[in-house]
């Protein structure tokens, strides 16, 4: 007789154990399932990428933003689009700040001239300024396009580094 109140004490005591995991484990999927999802997150247009001297760049590698300082409507949209057939990265379009004026058929603006990226870009545009703008806040390279822009030239597809480099390339998926 006192054995079978041992195996029934026994036989609460793991019914009870389990009815409280039970409880615990419902308490917490129901906190799980009412939470709210997390919000989208964007990915970048491009994130700063270390290069070392003697690693090819390619246009690939390279993102351009461009600007429209013309008075032809949709430039900046139309070159962006030309740039990516040639293999660049797209970032923003935009129209240029009010005053922008431009001598030649464009400018690229980067936070630093000696960037390799700009080098490759100048190559399809031709002989215009690299102009330090550290201020401008737009995805990669920014060229700006203006009344004397016709097309882009051809460029090679890639470059070799001479030095150490950072470029704003698309993130690796």
């Amino acid at each position: 007789m006192e054995w079978q109140l041992t195996a029934r004490l026994r036989t609460a005591i793991t019914l009870a154990a389990l009815a409280l995991l039970m409880l615990v484990g419902v308490t917490w999927g129901w906190g799980q399932v009412t939470k709210p999802f997390p919000g989208k997150v964007d990915a970048p247009v491009c994130v700063d990428t270390s290069y070392r001297a003697g690693d090819e760049l390619f246009v690939q590698d390279v993102t351009v933003s461009v600007l429209n300082a013309s008075s032809r409507e949709g430039l900046a949209g139309r070159t962006l689009s030309e740039l990516h057939t040639e293999g660049f990265a797209e970032g923003d379009t935009a129209n240029a700040p009010k005053g922008t004026a431009l001598t030649t058929n464009a400018e690229i603006w980067v936070d630093d001239v000696s960037n390799p990226g700009a080098k490759l870009l100048r190559a399809r545009l031709g002989k215009v300024p690299v102009v330090a703008h550290p201020e401008v806040d737009y995805a990669g390279i920014v060229v700006v396009v203006g009344d004397l822009y016709e097309k882009l030239r051809q460029g090679p597809q890639s470059i070799v580094l001479g030095d150490d480099a950072v470029v704003c390339s698309p993130p690796v998926e």
